[in-house]
């Protein structure tokens, strides 16, 4: 992995997600810049078994639940296994097939995320409101939807929070890391020879200049823009009541959320699932594995499913 094109990367990229998570996605990079790796069981502990997708059926056709988790990017690459990232563009080739499947008829989006990266996620959330009307869409945010997750979140018919969940953060920042006193202290120079008025504006290695400054503030300003904008078409509410009511850049606590028009019901994961399907995840978990079971016992006899059976329990 090539540390410094994504440093690059980070630097050169407006984010839409909560501020305190750049510090750990700047460790992460450092960590495997020095050439180290996660282990399998290393990335399970930071970020769980997310696992695929699943399907559960209703009268109004089957759903589709979408696990969106950690950061959000465009195109993750390599990243996506030790961060716990998605792909912004994986998830909308993923929405193309859903929306010609007529046997899908809702999408459960399953988010626990930060937020991310503003290029990318423009795009998702115009195809995922393109959908309304085609697919019902619940968002269900388990445990985080912050920024670009709840960007997202927004272009769904429904939005439902965990209890203990968290919701908003509708806001974009711009990172610059001014490295030129710790270079100085370690006796390091850098001269960049370039063509180009702009061509190294905004280097890490010198403060920004004004104009520099002022030219990553207009950027800020209209991807925040295009934010609420985007938020206030998904919620069906006025760029106004967005950027006055809920979008001044706070996450808010489940309660709070529901009271600022941010979501529309308070709800465990079970319960959504179980009002979309009349069974609970948990049910349905427990049919899969009989169904499993079924298969097994095809192959194999009823004798062998009992003595199956009996070590599971």
């Amino acid at each position: 992995m090539n540390y410094e094109r994504i440093a690059r990367y980070v630097a050169d990229t407006l984010w839409a997600m909560q501020p305190t998570k750049i510090a750990e996605l700047l460790s992460v990079l450092a960590f495997r810049a020095a050439g180290h790796e996660f282990t399998a069981e290393e990335i399970r502990a930071r970020i769980g078994d997310g696992g695929g997708g699943a399907t559960a059926t209703t009268s109004g056709g089957a759903v589709a639940v979408i696990p969106i988790a950690g950061v959000i990017a465009h195109r993750m690459g390599g990243m996506d296994e030790s961060s716990g990232g998605t792909s912004a563009e994986r998830i909308g080739k993923l929405l193309t097939q859903i929306a010609a499947d007529p046997q899908i008829g809702t999408i459960v989006y399953d988010l626990n995320s930060p937020g991310g990266t503003v290029p990318g996620i423009q795009e998702l959330a115009a195809q995922m409101f393109a959908l309304r009307g085609v697919k019902k869409q619940v968002a269900q945010v388990n445990s985080l939807a912050a920024s670009a997750a709840y960007w997202l979140a927004s272009q769904a018919d429904e939005i439902v929070c965990l209890p203990s969940g968290t919701a908003g953060s509708i806001g974009v920042f711009s990172v610059h890391q001014d490295l030129s006193k710790a270079l100085e202290k370690e006796g390091i120079n850098v001269t960049l020879i370039s063509a180009g008025k702009y061509k190294v504006e905004g280097h890490p290695f010198a403060p920004l200049s004004d104009e520099a400054k002022a030219v990553l503030q207009s950027r800020v300003d209209a991807a925040y823009g295009q934010f609420v904008k985007d938020v206030a078409r998904g919620r069906g509410v006025s760029v106004a009541d967005v950027r006055n009511g809920y979008g001044e850049g706070r996450a808010l606590p489940a309660k709070e959320a529901l009271a600022a028009g941010l979501i529309d019901r308070i709800a465990t994961m079970d319960q959504t699932i179980g009002r979309l399907v009349g069974k609970s995840s948990s049910a349905l978990r427990a049919e899969a594995d009989e169904a499993e079971l079924a298969a097994i016992a095809a192959k194999t006899g009823e004798e062998h499913l009992r003595a199956f059976r009996r070590q599971l329990l």
